[in-house]
């Protein structure tokens, strides 16, 4: 019983970083600073409730690239972001100035680490 404890709390603090890359349609880094620095508090509560922290978006100039990092705990629910209505809405409101899908979520490709320095 102790040791299942133990377990279950380096589960839910242990915290696992990953990085992917989007794609950004040319001329659009001011609208889409624009829509983050005015992101929903309703969008932000999903994040972090899905055990997402310190998330951070790049943008490469020359490519047009966004490079995005963020932390997840053990215990995050990123899987289910696609069924809620919130995030369908944000994805929603940002097809128009980025590469998307069918149902408007981001393409995104994930991206291998291959250096960390603790």
């Amino acid at each position: 019983m102790c040791i299942n404890l133990i377990e279950d709390n380096f589960r839910e603090s242990h915290v696992e970083q990953i990085a992917f890359r989007m794609q950004l349609n040319p001329g659009q880094l001011a609208e889409y600073r624009k829509r983050h620095d005015e992101i929903w508090p309703e969008l932000i509560a999903l994040l972090k409730e899905s055990g997402i922290s310190d998330y951070s978006i790049f943008f490469h100039e020359e490519s047009g690239g966004l490079f995005a990092v963020l932390k997840r705990s053990a215990a995050h629910s990123m899987d289910t972001l696609a069924q809620q209505a919130i995030m369908q809405r944000w994805w929603n409101h940002m097809a128009d100035i980025m590469v998307t899908g069918a149902n408007d979520e981001p393409v995104v490709e994930p991206m291998e680490r291959v250096f960390h320095l603790a």
